[in-house]
C-alpha cells in the first residue's frame, strides 16, 4: 500500500515538474523571438531597453535634464542633478535605496549614450580623414 502512494507521489511530481520545464522553455523561446523581431525593426531600441532596463527618455525624466542632442549633453548639469538627487535619497537619512539606484542607473545611461555618440563621431572623423598613426622617432 505504501509503495503505491510513494509511486503516485513520484509520478505526479515528475509530471508537474515536466510541465513546468516545458512552459518555461516555451516562454523563453517566445521571449527570444520577440527580442529578435524587435532588434530587426529597431536595433537601438532593443539595446536601449532589453540589456539595460532604462530608456534614454526615462533616464532624462528621472534626472530632469534634456536628452542629448546629437550625442552632446551638458554633463555638468547631469552631474549636479545626480549629486543632488543621490544625496537626498541617502538610505541612512531616511531616503530610498530603490530611488537612489534608479538615479545612479539614469546617470550611467546618459553617460553611455554620450560616450557612444562621441566614439561614433571620432570613428567617422577618422574614416573621413584617413588613418594617421602616431610615429615616434628613436632618440
Amino acid at each position: 500500500m505504501a509503495h503505491r502512494i510513494i509511486t503516485q507521489v513520484v509520478l505526479t511530481g515528475s509530471r508537474v515538474l515536466g510541465r513546468a520545464f516545458a512552459e518555461a522553455y516555451r516562454q523563453a523561446s517566445a521571449s527570444q523571438r520577440y527580442a529578435a523581431n524587435g532588434s530587426r525593426s529597431s536595433p537601438s531600441a532593443a539595446a536601449n531597453f532589453a540589456s539595460h532596463g532604462l530608456t534614454l527618455d526615462e533616464a532624462c525624466k528621472i534626472l530632469n535634464v534634456k536628452p542629448p542632442q546629437r550625442g552632446k549633453a551638458n554633463m555638468e548639469d547631469v552631474m549636479s542633478r545626480f549629486k543632488t538627487l543621490y544625496d537626498k535619497n541617502e538610505p541612512n537619512n531616511g531616503g530610498s535605496f530603490y530611488l537612489q539606484s534608479k538615479i545612479l542607473r539614469a546617470r550611467e545611461r546618459i553617460e553611455r549614450e554620450v560616450r557612444e555618440a562621441t566614439e561614433l563621431a571620432e570613428r567617422e572623423a577618422e574614416l573621413r580623414g584617413g588613418w594617421k598613426p602616431k610615429l615616434y622617432k628613436d632618440r
